[in-house]
């Protein structure tokens, strides 16, 4: 399948799904907070609405568990005589409160729904907190699974959080996780992600100038393969986290020397990493991924037949990533866990896969909008806003020469 001519343009793809079904854009999102389907007893901020997201807060109190759970039958407030251990932490306290490595912690989110019938919600971290080994699950009263809101629920929602790696400083309204909302459950089927390639670019190939589409990439109805960048040499390629690290407070911008808590990682010969079962990395794909307006994406869990490690803790893709005047694709950062045993990857190694969703209309502004706070728009292998950029002497070649 090759893709046609004038995908660096910006011709609006065309859209065969009906009108009106898919994951709601911003203007749909704040339709649905000025008619009570979300809502909060603190107003909700304009900047907390994404593209196709909405950013959701902590509330005021936190709760470290014995163990993650799901309620099912019983309300949360009840499971948590079973599970909390300790005195529950203030959120608003004017240093906030510290989570530590390797324990569950739970807080009721400011943010409560009230869905319509035929409305779903998914759950997602926000990308900066996947970028910091930081887990997250929203769950809902009674729930049987996570990151998912039935239609018709009404109710409040908590967020699970565990760090695997740092200590964390968190504050009530700190935004760790995301909520989008979708009319519709059907993910597009290989045929519709070709058309869309075609059409729109979805994929482009790293090396060239002017960037051309990726002419036969891999798609199937589980969505489109990302390749891991593994370049040949001993160039960096990517980012380890550092255990043992100062404590890390996630309300801080721009506040932290990035290596005392990373440190950067280079690629053998012959463009190859072995990853220690113990370690979290950030690497980036090999391609440049273009979201168009009229979809939305997730970057879902790795095939476990594929390898034993864990892809992007942070799946939500807006509208308009790597969309643009200018803008040929933008690479995927990968966060990266190997299970179990240490695992080898290699360049151009399949590692991770970008379900879509149509929108039910393109959203009034894209990610990349100069109204929006898109740090990670023109990304190399950025590290999240708490850090300052890295000196120059930590180079990765192999970007700059794209």
């Amino acid at each position: 399948m090759q893709a046609t001519s004038d995908v660096a343009g910006e011709r609006e793809p065309a859209r065969d799904a009906a009108p009106g079904r898919g994951v709601l854009p911003a203007q749909a999102l704040r339709g649905a907070i000025a008619d009570g389907v979300i809502k909060s007893a603190r107003k909700i901020d304009d900047a907390q609405i994404q593209p196709a997201s909405l950013d959701l807060r902590l509330g005021n109190k936190a709760y470290r568990l014995r163990s993650s759970f799901l309620p099912g039958a019983a309300r949360i407030h009840d499971r948590l005589r079973d599970l909390q251990v300790g005195p529950a932490l203030d959120l608003d306290n004017p240093d906030g409160a510290v989570l530590n490595p390797g324990h569950p912690y739970l807080i009721e989110l400011m943010e409560r729904v009230r869905l319509p019938e035929g409305t779903r919600a998914v759950a997602n971290p926000r990308s900066s907190t996947g970028r910091l080994d930081i887990f997250t699950r929203v769950i809902a009263e009674r729930a049987t699974q996570f990151d998912a809101i039935e239609p018709g629920y009404e109710g409040s929602l908590w967020l699970e959080i565990y760090s695997n790696t740092f200590t964390i400083g968190v504050r009530s309204g700190l935004s760790l996780a995301q909520l989008r909302l979708s009319t519709s459950d059907d993910s597009l089927a290989a045929a519709e992600i070709e058309q869309l390639h075609a059409e729109a670019g979805l994929v482009f190939a790293p090396g060239t100038e002017p960037r051309q589409p990726v002419a036969e990439p891999a798609i199937g109805n589980r969505g489109l393969l990302i390749n891991v960048g593994l370049p040949n040499g001993n160039e960096y390629v990517g980012w380890r986290a550092k255990h043992h690290t100062p404590l890390l407070d996630l309300s801080q911008t721009a506040e932290y020397d990035a290596l005392d808590f990373w440190e950067p990682v280079r690629a053998e010969r012959g463009g190859r990493l072995v990853l220690n079962p113990d370690d979290f990395y950030l690497l980036i794909s090999r391609e440049y991924v273009r979201i168009p307006p009229n979809v939305a994406a997730e970057m879902v869990a790795y095939d476990p037949t594929n390898g034993e490690l864990r892809t992007h803790y942070a799946g939500f893709f807006d509208p308009g990533f790597g969309y643009g005047a200018g803008v040929s694709g933008t690479r995927a950062v990968l966060e990266v866990r190997a299970h179990d045993v240490p695992f080898m990857l290699e360049d151009g190694q399949p590692i991770a896969r970008l379900a879509y969703e149509y929108m039910a209309e393109p959203p009034d502004r894209l990610y990349g909008d100069d109204t929006l706070t898109s740090h990670f728009q023109r990304q190399a292998i950025n590290l999240s806003r708490q850090f300052r950029p890295v000196e120059s002497a930590i180079t990765f070649q192999f970007l700059q020469n794209d």
